[in-house]
């Protein structure tokens, strides 16, 4: 049986990141804690799960304090190094938030569009003939009050933006013609910093997130 293939591209929310109120340091979830791994398992044998967090990460924001973070300057090389895929999930934009990137939310959300048309032009590959896969876009949920101040004030604004990210992830999606989930209909930020996921959360999330996923395989 042919798998179908899902790469899920994001931040520390996709990663794992275990939240501690001290902020740093930390560890990660296990595989089968992640949502990503809560995905796998509820989807069962015919799919696999490829992950693609990295904590910190942007849409398409050079971060001056780690060139490593651009999401878009990784995302075509992820998508041919992983190649054939079916669907690649998106969750990013939390970290356009901060107070040193003086972004809007409805200029993250055109930092994600960068992302979406990336992967629906993506098809080829290096010397392959693979079709670009689909496309579904998860808006991460509003971030909660922060215990420590260095978090305070590095997400100074945040609050109100990543409460409007789902709307503008929303319109993004109708636009480009891609999928969407508002992980902030399922989940809220629980961790005890303000901004990753619970246990809970991940589960919660993971369930979600295969619902969906079984719509639009369905729907091909």
């Amino acid at each position: 049986m042919t798998k179908k293939r899902i790469m899920c591209f994001g931040d520390s929310l996709t990663w794992g990141w275990i939240p501690v109120e001290e902020g740093v340091p930390t560890t990660r979830f296990a595989e089968d804690v992640r949502w990503t791994g809560i995905l796998a398992k509820q989807l069962g044998e015919g799919f696999q799960i490829i992950e693609e967090g990295l904590s910190a990460r942007t849409t398409n924001l050079n971060d001056p304090i780690d060139p490593r973070l651009d999401g878009s300057a990784y995302l075509p090389a992820a998508l041919a190094s992983h190649f054939p895929l079916d669907l690649v999930i998106i969750m990013l934009g939390t970290n356009d938030t901060k107070a040193y990137f003086h972004r809007t939310a409805f200029e993250i959300s055109a930092g994600m569009s960068k992302l979406v048309g990336q992967v629906l032009t993506s098809a080829g590959g290096v010397g392959t003939i693979y079709p670009a896969p689909q496309v579904l876009i998860i808006a991460p949920p509003p971030l909660t009050p922060m215990p420590h101040p260095y978090f305070q004030s590095l997400f100074g604004g945040a609050h109100e933006k990543t409460g409007e990210l789902a709307k503008h992830y929303g319109d993004l999606a109708d636009f480009m013609k891609v999928h969407f989930l508002n992980a902030g209909d399922h989940i809220s930020t629980d961790g005890v910093d303000g901004i990753h996921f619970t246990e809970e959360n991940n589960c919660d999330l993971g369930k979600a997130i295969a619902v969906k996923v079984r719509e639009i395989m369905k729907s091909t």
